[in-house]
């Protein structure tokens, strides 16, 4: 038997990592979580492949500071970026630089709601379209095809390639994601908008094949096959627009569920009587408002969960190109959401708010590597920040997390089985709601609307400037009825959380030039070596000094 020559053996293929993201994904609305009519079975296999975390909290329940926050591993306090297209301050770290500096790509496709500093780059000479301007422009990203959806023909914005292959497929118009892929049709042909909740039990005007979410899944096969040949690592963050609104769906998904599905609202009328303050504005919006009649639930929920059953679909096949590929053996993948949706629950819409559906998001890690064998389908209860994945993902491809700019933690010990001291004793989410109607209504500044939480796994606090906190008990309230923020009982709760906020708070998070290990390497006497003498009286004891420092 002839022994294979060592020097002739094949390189191990590089890592990759697949990021999937969902907008508006409940933690609750799969099978794998306990959802009674929703069955996601490719989901539930990741999770069999991998540790589904159970407690993963996001860093604001919106959009765009949500994915700031995924896509630099700072919080929301720490990267400035505190709504949907307020701009990511050029020059502040992200993701793709600290993978770019391990030679790993970082490639999207999809949505990620980032608005670049225009101004900032302006002002710094910036070519927007150099590699830099690219990059800062983009969050970090290689922008294999970003569309963020929602708005493509806002002023300014760059029409989305999806527009332009939807009217290569026979549907033209000035907007086809709104008129086709997000619209219904009514029995004489007439457009429906599908941003009205009435016409969500209507499928949309285009077929399952030329939707958002097969589209972007084919567009990440596309870069996948392509980056084969190019040989290095990747990061591809897949992030799908749905089901995020418009609740509109193409068929078979529109009517794959009904009314019959959809779960009584977790809501008490309790919740209506004296709320605190804030709570009570954002339950008087209209899409509350809306959310809180059981008809429009019946008719939109529906949808919401006929587009994940869409997404799940699509990772079928995406994850069976993985195998056929060879790639499944070196690709960590990741599946979670940028916040969830209150769909009428607590007499709330959208996903202002930090109840669990909210600000909870689901959240699966698949590492190939056979060290994570131990803790294939488990499901972990340990506290999980969003910014946790930027640490994971630069841990993961063999980089040192640079603690004094990532704010998160390497999920990786837990993966692998490994005992960790420390972990974190709380998680961290933060809300500016200068940008609602709230503001108004509660007659207050811009500065003035912030709201911070801190869960410390049983205790929900929420600090609302101006007003008196919020305390929840989930051990004895896991659905957050009863608001504790004014009870005699839980005076103690209030003070020690609030005090475990403002140490966090007070926490350097700006030290974003000066690494740790610089820091630690500075000493008496590498400031004696330097020449610079403060404090000496005279030449005696310098001299004493240096011989102390094995210097003379």
């Amino acid at each position: 038997m002839t022994q294979s020559d060592p020097s002739k053996a094949q390189p191990p293929k590089p890592k990759n990592v697949l990021f999937i993201m969902c907008d508006q994904l409940r933690f609750d609305y799969l099978s794998c979580a306990g959802h009674p009519s929703l069955s996601t079975p490719n989901i539930d296999a990741l999770a069999s492949r991998g540790v589904r975390f159970n407690r993963a909290y996001v860093q604001s329940p919106v959009c765009g500071p949500s994915r700031m926050s995924f896509y630099t591993g700072r919080y929301m306090r720490s990267h400035g970026s505190n709504w949907n297209n307020f701009p990511l301050r050029v020059g502040e770290p992200t993701l793709g630089e600290h993978l770019k500096r391990l030679g790993v790509r970082n490639v999207l496709v999809g949505k990620t709601h980032m608005k670049a500093d225009d101004e900032g780059m302006a002002r710094l000479g910036i070519d927007p379209d150099s590699v830099i301007g690219v990059e800062a422009a983009q969050c970090g990203f290689e922008p294999y095809e970003r569309d963020d959806g929602l708005h493509p023909t806002r002023p300014g914005a760059e029409r989305p390639r999806y527009d332009g292959y939807l009217e290569a497929q026979g549907y033209p118009a000035r907007n086809p994601w709104e008129d086709w892929a997000n619209s219904g049709e009514g029995p004489d042909g007439e457009q429906q908008n599908g941003w009205l909740l009435a016409h969500g039990d209507k499928p949309a005007r285009v077929p399952d094949e030329h939707s958002e979410t097969p589209y972007m899944t084919r567009r990440a096969i596309d870069f996948m096959r392509e980056a084969k040949a190019d040989g290095r690592p990747w990061c591809l963050h897949l992030s799908y627009i749905k089901p995020h609104w418009p609740y509109i769906a193409p068929a078979p998904y529109h009517d794959m569920y009904s009314a019959d599905d959809v779960q009584p609202a977790i809501r008490t009328d309790g919740e209506k009587q004296n709320p605190h303050p804030v709570y009570g504005a954002f339950m008087d919006m209209r899409v509350s408002r809306n959310f809180s009649r059981e008809d429009v639930r019946r008719r939109v929920i529906p949808a919401y969960m006929g587009l994940i059953k869409q997404i799940d679909d699509q990772l079928g096949l995406l994850f069976r190109f993985l195998d056929d590929e060879g790639l499944s053996a070196s690709t960590m993948i990741v599946f979670t959401a940028d916040h969830g949706d209150y769909l009428g629950d607590h007499w709330l819409g959208e996903k202002d708010l930090f109840h669990e559906m909210s600000v909870k998001v689901p959240l699966i890690v698949v590492d190939p590597a056979p060290a994570a064998d131990p803790t294939r389908g488990t499901v972990s209860e340990v506290l999980v920040e969003a910014i946790d994945l930027a640490a994971t993902f630069i841990d993961y491809f063999g980089g040192q997390v640079p603690r004094h700019i990532v704010e998160g933690r390497s999920l990786m010990p837990h993966l692998l089985g490994q005992p960790v001291a420390g972990w974190r004793q709380f998680v961290i989410s933060e809300y500016d709601y200068s940008m609602q109607d709230v503001r108004r209504t509660l007659g207050r500044e811009p500065a003035e609307c912030r709201l911070f939480m801190l869960f410390d796994g049983r205790f929900k606090y929420i600090h609302a400037p101006g007003f008196r906190p919020m305390l929840y008990d989930l051990a004895s309230d896991p659905d957050e009825f009863r608001d504790l923020g004014d009870d005699p009982d839980f005076q103690a709760e209030r003070a020690r959380l609030r005090d475990w906020l403002l140490g966090w708070a007070l926490t350097d998070h700006n030290r974003i030039t000066m690494p740790d290990n610089r820091i630690e390497a500075y000493s008496p006497a590498a400031q004696l070596k330097s020449g610079i003498l403060i404090g000496y009286w005279d030449e005696a004891e310098l001299a004493a000094a240096k011989k102390g420092f094995g210097l003379d």
